[in-house]
This record gives structure tokens, C-alpha cells and sequence, in this order.
């Protein structure tokens, strides 16, 4: 059986640990995980122990399994321990790509949350700056187009312009209080737009019946 203690003393020595002890500190990892691994035996060690031991020793965790898991030992347990370790590797893999997508979609749900005012009220309120060249509010919508940037980057899209005719979709738009019963397809007015994600409605535009 292979000896890989001087191995792993390269790559402390690059990592800066002096001794087994501060590396069985810093990872978290048994002493006896770590003779393990020097005598050879490191693919009876967990997948998590060698994610600690990359992490530490500043090297992928394939460059640890190339290392210390050697295949040229033909012995079942062996072929069958590294390929254990591998289908691990590329499950975790799979869920880290997962839970970082999930994230990042809690973010912008709750960043859409924080938002909800402004994305509502704004284009209203440019649509009657717009219309009158004196209102002070028309020098600060420069400034408002980075928010236009971030939400067409997250794909979201509005539903239809302030003041613009549409047929009447209850699934799109919301009726304004203070309106009459409106049937689908009859001609309405756009007071508040509405917002869109891909296929998912964000939120209906707010319409009012033509006066």
C-alpha cells in the first residue's frame, strides 16, 4: 500500500500548516482520518472529510481524490470506493448548482417585495411628468434607469403603458375601484402597469373604464 504522508506535507507546506495536528485543527478532521489518508486508505475516508481537506490544503477536491486515491490499484473495494466518491462528487455538485439557483431566485422575489411600491407607482407618475414639462419630477427619471436595467435582466417585463387602450383581460388586469363591472374584451384605460416574469404574473395592470 502506497505511503502519501510526503505528499500531503507538500501540500501543507503550501498551505502554510506546519503539522498534522494544526491541519486535523483547521479542517475539523480527525487525527486518525488524517494517518488514514497518509497510509493510503483514503477511499474509506467520507466525501465530506476530503471537501474539508481541499478546502484547507487551497486545491479542488478532484485534485485530492487524483492524489491520494490511487487507481491503479485494481483491488474491487478500491474501483468501487472511487466510484462512490465520484457519483457523491457530482450529486453535491448538482445540488450546490440547485440551491445556488434557488437562491438567487428567493433574492429577487424578496428584492421584487422591497420594490413593490415603486415598480407599481413609477410609471405612473413618469407618464404624468411626461405630460406636463413644468413638474420637477421629469429631471430625476434619468435616474430611474438602472431599475429599468435590473428587471430586464431578471426578464421581467411590463404589462402594456400608462394610458394605453387594451381589451379587458381579467387575468392581466385588475379593475380600479370606483369602476363598473367591465366585461372581457371591452376597451379599458391603463392607470397602473402591470408586471410579468417570463410566464408568471408578477402583477395585473390596473385599469379604468374610458370616460
Amino acid at each position: 500500500m502506497t505511503d502519501h504522508t510526503e505528499i500531503l506535507r507538500h501540500l501543507m507546506n503550501q498551505a502554510g500548516i506546519s503539522s498534522f495536528q494544526l491541519l486535523s485543527d483547521r479542517t475539523g478532521i480527525s487525527r486518525r482520518a488524517i494517518d488514514t489518508l497518509r497510509k493510503g486508505n483514503a477511499p474509506t475516508l467520507r466525501y465530506s472529510d476530503l471537501a474539508k481537506l481541499a478546502e484547507v490544503l487551497q486545491i479542488e477536491v478532484n485534485e485530492v481524490i487524483a492524489k491520494f486515491i490511487n487507481e491503479s490499484n485494481n483491488s474491487e473495494g478500491s474501483i468501487s470506493a472511487i466510484a462512490a466518491l465520484r457519483e457523491e462528487y457530482q450529486r453535491l455538485q448538482q445540488q450546490f448548482e440547485h440551491q445556488k439557483q434557488e437562491l438567487r431566485s428567493q433574492f429577487e422575489r424578496e428584492t421584487i417585495h422591497q420594490l413593490e411600491s415603486l415598480l407599481l407607482q413609477l410609471p405612473s407618475a413618469a407618464y404624468a411628468a411626461q405630460q406636463n414639462p413644468n413638474m420637477l419630477a421629469k429631471n430625476i427619471l434619468p435616474l430611474l434607469r438602472p431599475l429599468d436595467a435590473l428587471i430586464q435582466k431578471w426578464g421581467i417585463t411590463m404589462i402594456s403603458s400608462v394610458g394605453a387602450e387594451v381589451a379587458y383581460d381579467p387575468q392581466r388586469h385588475q379593475l380600479m375601484e370606483g369602476n363598473n363591472e367591465l366585461e372581457e374584451g371591452s376597451v379599458a384605460i391603463v392607470r397602473y402597469v402591470g408586471y410579468m416574469q417570463g410566464e408568471k404574473l408578477l402583477y395585473r395592470a390596473r385599469v379604468s373604464i374610458p370616460t
